[in-house]
């Protein structure tokens, strides 16, 4: 009996490592290939040393960084680092519709990292990261969307879940600068498992 239990649990643990194996890097460190941006690029997203730097430009116009891939169900996940000014970032599922906030709220002037954003329907819920968010030091941030649900893992702790009405069911992954925002954030380790 202990034999069949002791498989049991090396299965499901064969099975879950198999699962993490099917992260791949959607970043690969050294350029933009595999993203577009959606407006001209005035050095808001520049590639150095695997890091992504996010920042804004004169203009403070603002863009959207997406893959050109499109993805139905998957786990997208990274490091961020707060560089300076007011960061106001997030990773869009799907369309500019979906997005998971990173730093500071423009509306509620506070930090909602891990809460979703929905236009019309401002932040439905709040992420817990108290105690868990890293001010100014490098986080890591994941996401898994499956179906109409979505939930935030922040530093290894999940903070947040919710279920999205009229979420298309195919699109891109994106990164927002956001306008208006004097501000520079920086990505490492851009990871997606399609499930």
């Amino acid at each position: 009996m202990k034999y069949i239990a002791l498989s049991f649990f090396s299965c499901i643990l064969f099975i879950h490592e198999g699962q993490a194996q099917k992260t791949k890097k959607i970043f690969n460190g050294k350029n933009l290939d595999g993203w577009h941006s959606s407006e001209p690029n005035k050095g808001n997203w520049t590639v150095e040393k695997g890091i992504l730097h996010v920042k804004s430009s004169e203009d403070k116009k603002g863009s959207i960084l997406w893959t050109e891939k499109e993805y139905t169900d998957f786990i997208v996940e990274a490091d961020y680092k707060d560089i300076s000014g007011t960061v106001d970032t997030g990773i869009f599922l799907r369309s500019e519709k979906d997005q998971i906030q990173i730093g500071i709220s423009g509306s509620l002037k506070r930090d909602m990292t891990g809460s979703p954003y929905i236009p019309g329907k401002s932040y439905p819920v709040e992420a817990k990261v108290e105690g868990v968010l890293k001010p100014m030091d490098w986080n890591h941030i994941k996401v898994k969307l499956q179906g109409d649900t979505y939930t935030v893992w922040l530093n290894g702790k999940e903070v947040m879940t919710y279920s999205s009405e009229d979420l298309p069911e195919k699109g891109p992954v994106g990164l927002q600068l956001h306008p208006n925002r004097v501000m520079a954030v920086d990505y490492k380790n851009i990871k997606l498992a399609e499930i």
